[in-house]
């Protein structure tokens, strides 16, 4: 039997190309982020940004790219960012090349698709809002209403404009138009446009930075280089600027361009960041204290064995914190939700039973009033030595937490062992800018959750300035920082961060009418210096 050998060539493994998403970014605003975007940006392997604040968007690990200039700081042409595209796409990665606004609109998306088909690289478009409507709509100024039907816009820039052929009284978006808005301005009147006729010049738009300045082509000129109006930004020029003073929404929110200091972590605070931003504020964190394991464990241990063994009638968890201790202990013991049978739980609060439950554990007993460790008493049930078999709350806790629920507990005839679960310890100090806008009055409001949060703070970065506006989520923390000189603007109805933040922006807003009626610029607190400080006047 004889053996052949093929002489057929192997083909060889070729490395299959990468996917390149040409994704509009928006204007500005995160939130107005399509769901397409939103979903190719937890897929990719790597973002190419053409701004720095679009880093923020990407939050899955993915390799962040700038696109927008090289390492001398200088803008990248459309070549060398295609290069940068198709070099990445060739590795076999899931490239997002983020656009600001829209990729087809005002962009150099289209010459890097060509670069990517040139090179076999597929790709694909997702729309982003682009500046050009959103921006106006965000100063509250419509392109079209039923009197001006059409609009068109002119990115002016370097570009040489025959101005005669916008001189009509349809709406005319510019862009790339502030270093030039005299020139402008000059030409669209030389080519018959009225001198009075309105012009809104708005920055930044969509952010909370954004400003808009109104005036007319006669004035524009002046009015923008008094407010110190720089790129970017759109102008609209036209009779529908008028309705900006029935239609502005964004600009006239309560806490609009409020800088906010919230003493917790960016991780605490998703929640409140959102709920600010929607009242118009700008959020900044700063950690006050970090949780650390308690320094004798044994008594955690010993504790957990004894839940296991049936020791304990109640469990009551007055912290997000300590459910996280008790699954993290319950882990490392090979424990899981099945250890609880038989036993109570409690929650201190909404929050706490929220973070129960993604156990997969609903809660015997939340608070129906006031969600504290007074309020968890009074809904307590007395120990019956009939009713209940044991007596005894097992109550993992802080360090620093204070005895009101212990000593209650025992009142109502039950026996504690009160456990550290975890330890509280002040957090280091936050980098020195943001210190000295502490204590220098560049935050507009400070928000503090609890008295720990008022003395770490006043430890770390020093007492918040006179004019800033203190708000506190309840009693015992607006007590705390009074001792610690400071006074009370702003108190939560209840003990929450949504009611603490309702209640900033209650006061917002009743501070901004009195600048309204009195016929006064708004200013907000860091831009008004007062020559005396006002008394007292907490909202509830």
């Amino acid at each position: 039997m004889t053996s052949t050998v093929s002489t057929t060539p192997v083909p060889r493994a070729t490395k299959a190309m990468g996917h390149v998403s040409f994704v509009g970014a928006g204007p500005g605003d995160e939130s107005l982020l399509t769901v397409r975007a939103a979903e190719l940006l937890a897929l990719a392997d790597v973002v190419i940004t053409e701004q720095p604040e679009q880093a923020s968007l990407v939050t899955n690990g993915a390799e962040i790219v700038d696109g927008g200039c090289n390492e001398d700081g200088e803008t990248l042409t459309p070549a060398a960012r295609a290069r940068i595209v198709v070099r990445h796409a060739k590795t076999g990665a899931q490239v997002v090349r983020l656009v600001a606004g829209d990729p087809f609109t005002y962009a150099t998306a289209p010459e890097e698709a060509v670069a990517c088909t040139k090179a076999g690289i597929g790709f694909e478009i997702v729309p982003g809002i682009s500046s050009v409507s959103a921006v106006p709509a965000y100063a509250g100024v419509p392109l079209t209403n039923r009197a001006h039907r059409g609009y068109s816009v002119v990115h002016v820039g370097d570009a040489k404009v025959n101005w005669s052929d916008h001189a009509g009284s349809d709406t005319l978006v510019l862009l790339a138009a502030v270093s030039r808005i005299e020139e402008v301005a000059t030409g669209l009147i030389d080519a018959g446009r009225n001198a009075d006729t309105p012009v809104a010049m708005t920055r930044v738009g969509t952010t909370t930075e954004q400003s808009t300045v109104v005036s007319t082509l006669q004035d524009i000129a002046a009015d923008a280089a008094a407010a110190g109006m720089t790129s970017p930004a759109i102008t609209v020029v036209g009779a529908v600027v008028s309705m900006r003073e029935t239609l502005s929404w964004f600009e006239t929110k309560p806490l609009y361009g409020w800088r906010v200091l919230v003493p917790r972590t960016k991780e605490q605070s998703a929640g409140l960041a959102r709920r600010l931003r929607g009242f118009g504020a700008l959020s900044e964190e700063v950690p006050t204290i970090s949780v650390e394991p308690p320094r004798n464990p044994q008594q955690m241990d010993k504790a957990v064995r004894g839940l296991v063994e049936g020791r304990y009638e109640w469990i009551a968890f007055t912290s997000v914190n300590a459910v996280k201790a008790v699954r993290e202990k319950f882990e490392e013991y090979g424990l899981d939700a099945r250890a609880f049978s038989g036993l109570k739980i409690a929650a201190v609060g909404d929050k706490t039973a929220e973070a129960i439950r993604t156990w997969g554990i609903r809660p015997d007993l939340v608070p129906t009033g006031e969600q504290s460790a007074r309020g968890l008493l009074e809904d307590w049930p007395p120990y019956d030595d009939l009713l209940d078999p044991i007596n005894r709350v097992f109550l993992p806790r802080a360090d620093i937490a204070t005895e009101t629920l212990v000593a209650g507990l025992i009142d109502l005839g039950w026996e504690v062992d009160d456990v550290t679960a975890y330890r509280t310890v002040r957090a280091a100090p936050p980098p020195a800018p943001v210190r000295e806008a502490i204590k220098s009055g560049k935050f507009d409001a400070v928000m503090f959750t609890s008295s720990s949060t008022v003395r770490n703070l006043v430890g770390i970065a020093g007492k918040p300035h006179a004019q800033t506006i203190i708000a506190c989520i309840g009693p015992a923390t607006a007590k705390t920082a009074e001792e610690h000189g400071l006074r009370v603007d702003v108190m939560a109805e209840q003990p929450s961060v949504e009611m603490l933040s309702d209640a900033l922006a209650e006061f917002g807003a009743e501070r901004r009418l009195e600048f309204v009626e009195a016929g006064e610029p708004v200013l907000r607190p860091s831009q008004k210096r007062p020559t005396a400080r006002r008394s007292s006047s907490r909202k509830a």
